[in-house]
């Protein structure tokens, strides 16, 4: 297999790097759509052929959709290309994250990434490309690059000029409007002994409430809400987040309702480095979703390009004939079940602030170039050392045209334990699109009836 280089390419390659207050030039807009894509990525493939051109993603009808919710895999019958193990790991070092050699360390007898040929499968709705276009010339960012001015929809900044703008891609970027979905979490001992933590999540965008006021957008991006119904223990436990476009000038407002005190109280804990439910100390707040939250701690800085291999058409991850045992293991996920493919990633180094306060000293993130998706996350502690490792298996749902994940872990190198959240494999309709919602929904008092057990 030709495996090209994968060395940092230079900014100059979607244009020179400019002010954090500045959108894209003219020029560089007009290439949305033509050179780029209509996400910013570069349509054409590489030069050895490895990664291909850019034709649109699937299409809507690439698969059926089975009794249950499940999509069909259109490249089930696809075998990997190669598999790399911790004995020829030198020949596919150039195209590794620093993490994955971590877990290749960690893990010298077990870990493995299956490399599958790469498929460009992501594909958005008309209305997201004509965001895009229009928010690449008239977004900027605000308050330190904490905030945003002059935004639609998602994707504020498809041709970036620094590290801000590619993270703030990856937490507006575009999850179906309004969603509810069921997500099955494990955070396994370091023999493999799990109990799955059951959620029933929704997701919305403010301007998809029914009652939203486009005269009076307010500060408010979208509103998240996950219930426990399983264990018995934590059933009934909810969390509910308003997540604010700037977190500086005001930031996010959370609250939990504890079932066993039937109370609700503020939750200000859920950001930054404050630990997340029931994650058992392996998760804190920006931790969850790959990334999320205010940027105001770090010095963020854009590296350029990589070619990577990452976790993409996790479809198989996806599939409803596994059940979560067949997922869990000790130490990591079931390298059989994953699929990695070469794909160009921005990438995008965070350092603490001097006078800052964070359980990560450093961060990189790893964002694919056509979803803007953080696919792998390397955490480091104030030492400098490698703490913790994140994965996002993307899937897409091509019958809605949503980039998103199947799974996402976060491991820890140190204490030998990982978190996976996503998993829907022995769930019936666990992911429901374009679900209608009110404001009234997303209220501190409508935790309560969303905890009853």
């Amino acid at each position: 297999m030709n495996i090209m280089t994968g060395t940092i390419v230079g900014l100059g390659l979607l244009g020179a790097a400019g002010s954090a207050l500045a959108a894209a030039s003219p020029e560089q807009v007009a290439e949305l759509g033509q050179r780029l894509t209509p996400m910013g990525a570069e349509r054409t493939g590489n030069s050895s052929g490895t990664i291909p051109a850019w034709t649109g993603g699937l299409a809507t009808d690439s698969g059926s959709m089975d009794a249950d919710g499940f999509l069909a895999n259109p490249f089930a019958e696809e075998q990997p290309l190669v598999v790399i193990t911790s004995s020829n790991l030198e020949q596919y070092r150039d195209n590794l994250s620093p993490g994955q050699l971590a877990m290749f360390a960690r893990y010298p007898d077990s870990y493995r990434l299956p490399v599958y040929q790469t498929h460009r499968t992501a594909a958005l709705p008309d209305e997201v490309y004509q965001a895009v276009a229009y928010n690449a010339s008239h977004t900027r960012l605000v308050a330190d690059g904490n905030g945003l001015e002059d935004f639609q929809l998602a994707y504020p900044f498809p041709i970036p000029q620094d590290g801000q703008e590619v993270i703030w891609n990856h937490v507006t970027r575009y999850r179906g409007g309004s969603v509810k979905r069921v997500s099955i979490q494990a955070t396994p001992e370091q023999n493999g002994g799990f109990v799955p933590v059951r959620f029933q999540l929704q997701f919305t965008y403010r301007d998809q409430l029914n009652d939203y006021d486009p005269a009076n957008p307010g500060n408010v991006l979208f509103y998240y809400k996950e219930a426990i119904t399983a264990p018995a223990r934590l059933a009934g436990n909810v969390l509910l987040v308003h997540e604010t476009l700037n977190q500086v000038k005001e930031p996010r407002q959370a609250w939990i309702y504890n079932a066993g005190q039937r109370r609700v109280r503020r939750a200000p804990q859920v950001a930054y480095d404050g630990p997340y439910p029931a994650s058992e100390g392996l998760r804190v707040g920006d931790n969850f979703d790959m990334y999320n939250g205010a940027q105001d701690r770090y010095d963020w800085q854009l590296l350029g390009k990589r070619e990577v291999y990452v976790p993409y058409n996790a479809f198989s991850l996806d599939s409803p004939e596994l059940r979560y045992e067949d997922i869990i293991q000790a130490g990591h996920i079931n390298p059989d079940v994953t699929r990695y493919e070469l794909h160009r990633v921005w990438v995008v180094e965070a350092t603490l602030k001097e006078g800052e306060r964070h359980i990560y000293g450093k961060r990189v993130y790893f964002v694919d170039e056509d979803s803007w998706q953080i696919m792998l996350a390397d955490h480091y502690d104030g030492r400098g050392e490698m703490w913790r490792v994140g994965e996002g298996h993307l899937i897409p749902f091509y019958d809605v045209k949503v980039p998103w994940l199947a799974l996402d872990t976060l491991y820890d190198l140190q204490n030998g334990r990982y978190l996976a959240s996503g998993m829907r494999n022995e769930e019936r309709d666990a992911i429901e699109f374009g679900v209608k919602a009110v404001y009234a929904d997303f209220t501190p008092s409508a935790l309560r009836s969303s905890g009853v057990r």
